[in-house]
């Protein structure tokens, strides 16, 4: 049950709700819980997380057209953008405030989905175990 408490609290955290996995995790390493499982459904959640935003991102492209809130000239201008710096952008996924919308974004300009999980999988992942070992 500790895993997959952690698993909901860091896929929801990866989504655009304001919520934090990193407090849970501390707590569940303190109570000598292993290490390689919370580490491996934490990142799990949080990219799971990240696919959902990529997902909202890729379908929620038509609606923001529809609402003339984004225009398909910008689209290609961003895109172009996203293409070129995309890669570094998405390994700041992690990052509150920012990484969120970046997975969105990324969802929207319809970035390589093979190349999104890679990027956000290494950057969700080394955040998590960079904080395990600063903790142990």
């Amino acid at each position: 049950m500790i895993y997959l408490t952690l698993f909901i609290s860091a896929l929801v955290s990866a989504t655009l709700f304001p919520l934090g996995s990193e407090a849970l995790l501390i707590y569940d390493i303190k109570q000598g819980y292993n290490l390689f499982l919370l580490i491996f459904f934490a990142s799990l959640g949080n990219i799971l997380g990240s696919v959902i935003n990529y997902y909202l991102g890729l379908k929620g492209e038509e609606y923001l057209e529809s609402k003339k809130i984004l225009k398909k000239q910008k689209i290609e201008k961003y895109k172009t953008f996203f293409d070129k710096y995309g890669a570094f952008s998405l390994l700041l996924s992690w990052a509150p405030i920012i990484g969120d919308p970046i997975t969105l974004i990324a969802g929207i300009l319809k970035y390589d989905i093979k190349k999104f999980l890679l990027l956000v999988s290494i950057s969700k992942t080394l955040r998590y175990v960079i904080l395990a070992y600063l903790v142990v």
